[in-house]
Order: C-alpha cells, then sequence, then structure tokens
C-alpha cells in the first residue's frame, strides 16, 4: 500500500500519495534485464569478484565476452568515488548507470505542437452531430487531481482511446513519420505529471476517467481464492436446473453508498424471496480503515456467514437444499455456513449473471424500494422485511398469477399431508 511506502521512506502519507499521483501509478526503475549493449548487474557482479582477485581488464573482458575498452570504462566510470582509492562494487557502479540513464529527454508531444494539438482535440474534441451542430452535453465534475469520482456525470467528448489515436496518425499521414507516436506514450504523457505534455485534466476524457495507473500485480491476484473446485456451479445437482423441487436457492447483495448492503434470498421454484439486514458494525466511521482490519461495513465474511445462516435456518430442512451465490469475497466464509446449515453452497462463473437470472431480476425490483446511489444502512430489519413481503404478496405471471407466498405455502401443505395407509 501508499501508506507502507511511504513509512519505508520515512515520510508523511499525504507526500506518499503525492508521488505517486505525480508519477501517474507508473514505477520509474529501470527494467531488471536490460539490452546486451548494456552490461547487465550479474556482469558487474563477475566483474568486481575479477578485480578483487587481480585479474586485469583484458582478462576480465575475454572472461565476459566483452571489448577491454568497455571494461576499462566501466572501471573508471562507475567504480565508487566516496574512497581514496576506485573501490569497484557492483551495487554502487549499477546505481550510478541507472542515474545516467535518467538523462531528461524532451517528451514528443512537447516538441511536436501539430502532433500535440493531433492528440489532445481526438482526446477531449467537442461532441457534434452529422451537420456539424455542437451537442452539449452534461456538466462534467471537476477534476480534482485524485481518481475518478464515485458517480455523476461526465463530460461528452470524441474520447478517443490513445490506441486509437496512435493508428489513425498512420492511416492520416502516411508519408509524415513526425506525426507518429506510440499509444504507451499518450498515455505517460497523460499520468506522468513530470512529462507535462498534455493537461491532466484529460485523464477525465479517458473511458476508464483513472487518473492513475493499476500495477498489473494487482490484475494478477486471485480474487476468487475462496472458490474452490467442489464449490463451482458445474458441480451443483441436477434437479436444481429444472426448478422441480423447491429449496435452491440464489443470493446476492445490492450495494448502497458508504458501503452499505442488504443481502437478498430468492426461491428458484416459488420466487419467494428473503432479504437480510446487515447493519454497521461497532465503530464504523469512528476506527479508521487499516489493511487487514476488521470488516465493519456489515457484510464481511464472517458476519456475513453468521447472517445468512440465522435468517435461513428459519426454513424447515426441506427447504434448505442448496445456495448459488455470486463470487464476491462476502462469502468467502461458505465452509462455515455449511458447517452451521448443512446446505452447500456454489458459487457461479465469473461474468455470468444469468447462472442466478432470478436473483438478478429480484434484485431489478428491489431497487423500486432501495434505489442505487442510496445508504441502504437507515432502514432497520422491520422495514425491509415489509419489503420483503410486499414482493413475496405480489403476484407472478411465471407461477399462474400465483404469489409467491401462496406458492411457497401450497409447497408447505404438500409436505405436511400425511400417508394414506393401504390394507387389502
Amino acid at each position: 500500500m501508499t501508506e507502507d511506502a511511504a513509512a519505508a521512506a520515512g515520510v508523511s502519507s499525504p507526500v506518499g500519495f503525492r508521488w505517486f499521483r505525480h508519477a501517474g501509478g507508473v514505477n520509474p526503475a529501470l527494467p531488471p534485464r536490460v539490452s546486451g549493449r548494456y552490461l547487465s548487474f550479474s556482469e558487474r557482479e563477475d566483474i568486481a569478484l575479477s578485480r578483487a582477485q587481480g585479474m586485469g581488464v583484458r582478462e576480465i573482458a575475454r572472461q565476459l565476452g566483452r571489448d577491454p575498452s568497455t571494461i576499462s570504462r566501466e572501471l573508471r566510470r562507475n567504480a565508487s568515488t566516496r574512497t581514496y582509492r576506485l573501490d569497484y562494487k557492483a551495487s554502487t557502479a549499477q546505481w550510478h548507470a541507472e542515474r545516467r540513464a535518467r538523462r531528461p529527454k524532451t517528451a514528443k508531444l512537447l516538441a511536436n505542437e501539430r502532433l500535440r494539438e493531433y492528440v489532445q482535440q481526438r482526446l477531449a474534441g467537442a461532441i457534434r452531430t452529422a451537420g456539424g451542430r455542437l451537442v452539449a452535453g452534461p456538466q462534467g465534475p471537476q477534476w480534482k487531481g485524485r481518481n475518478k469520482p464515485h458517480r455523476g456525470d461526465r463530460a461528452w467528448t470524441i474520447g478517443w482511446s490513445p490506441e486509437q489515436i496512435s493508428r489513425r496518425l498512420r492511416a492520416e499521414f502516411p508519408e509524415d513519420e513526425s506525426m507518429r507516436i506510440s499509444h504507451e506514450a499518450i498515455y505517460q504523457a497523460l499520468y506522468v505529471q513530470s512529462r507535462g505534455a498534455l493537461k491532466r485534466e484529460l485523464v477525465t476524457c479517458l473511458r476508464t476517467g483513472r487518473a492513475l495507473r493499476v500495477p498489473r500485480a494487482r490484475a494478477k491476484q486471485r480474487a476468487w481464492a475462496h472458490v474452490t473446485s467442489d464449490t463451482l456451479i458445474s458441480e451443483r445437482p441436477a434437479e436444481v436446473a429444472d426448478r422441480a423441487v423447491p429449496g435452491h436457492w440464489e443470493g446476492d447483495l445490492i450495494i448502497g453508498l458508504q458501503r452499505s448492503a442488504i443481502g437478498t434470498l430468492v426461491e428458484r421454484t416459488t420466487r419467494f424471496t428473503m432479504l437480510i439486514h446487515l447493519p454497521r458494525e461497532d465503530g464504523w466511521g469512528v476506527i479508521p480503515r487499516t489493511k487487514n482490519g476488521p470488516a465493519l461495513a456489515g457484510y464481511g465474511a464472517i458476519t456475513m456467514s453468521k447472517a445468512l445462516a440465522a435468517t435461513i435456518t428459519q426454513l424447515p430442512e426441506q427447504l434448505r437444499r442448496s445456495l448459488t451465490w455470486d463470487r464476491g469475497k462476502e462469502l468467502s466464509a461458505h465452509a462455515r455456513f455449511t458447517v452451521e446449515t448443512g446446505v452447500p453452497v456454489f458459487f457461479a462463473d465469473p461474468h455470468s449473471p444469468w447462472q442466478r437470472g432470478t436473483n438478478e431480476n429480484t434484485n431489478g425490483l428491489l431497487r423500486q424500494y432501495f434505489p442505487k446511489g442510496t445508504d441502504l444502512s437507515r432502514w432497520s430489519a422491520d422495514e425491509i422485511n415489509a419489503v420483503a413481503h410486499a414482493l413475496n404478496s405480489r403476484p407472478r405471471k411465471t407461477l399462474d398469477w400465483k404469489t409467491p407466498a401462496e406458492a411457497l405455502d401450497e409447497h408447505l401443505r404438500s409436505l405436511q399431508q400425511p400417508s394414506v395407509a393401504t390394507t387389502d
């Protein structure tokens, strides 16, 4: 985290964040591997070891397969200058080489005004009709130098991506080699503040609206480490798909402002809905957010498991056959939930909401009562139960105009009918 990096550097968190923003989220360090034209760190280690053993320049050059002048120049330019004798150390030599590699270079967009105007116009040009009439569109939020706003209108622009601009230059200026730039150079001109070629406000014109780059390591993290092979939806019993047997549920969260949420459970056969009250934990808004700290928003893994178990255990055992959930980490304690309730949990495939279509449709109905962009923590358990009752009392076409409550009650009555013994 940036806070940890700031602490390691001995600066405050605001300073660390400012440094990170000025660099655009890009690591300015040189790559660990360089081309064969330049000496690598491992070669400098061999030079330092051979020099300590008293070898000459030509002998070291023969061992490394380099020209003697390369070794001689390396020993002369990159040796330590803080000692009486020129003492060659691999780490010091590497530092000198990296320092020289960071020589200032004039950005291509700074040197070529025509190219800069072309890029800026296609990043932030005005929207016009086919006849050329200007369309104003909404007034976007003021960019304050941080990441994109959570919600709100965005200004309408032409919005070409840097890759589209880079490729289009070759088509529009096939003979003009000066009108060439890579999409990476455009991104760096936007994200790295020291480049100064493009206005930083233009990041709001990118489709993501992101003001900082996301490290690749973050994209490689396993977001669904809690999903094991035995909990994949492909392992779910076949009887779930045909909806013939009640007791199979689909679940998810509807999210509101300030990390508020309400849990939803829908029975696949009868469409009966149960809502789970998820109040915030004590200390929310008081205890500062810390990495790997307590989950106070109300739907942490342990809190969610307990609340879900308390809700589903109110049902008869015949109505607790399985639960299909989205891949959210709020149910990462699914093993604990299964032990407490006896209900196996299965997770849908990534980006496949149709596998939980009943729950998705129900969440759409719930947005009539709990709109997006509102704080859901203000509603009590009685109030959200009243909303669930409203849904369960609404006739459904798929149930032949019965209500979900009537369909569930009919099924429960069929389970309670005693079997009639026959005699010869």
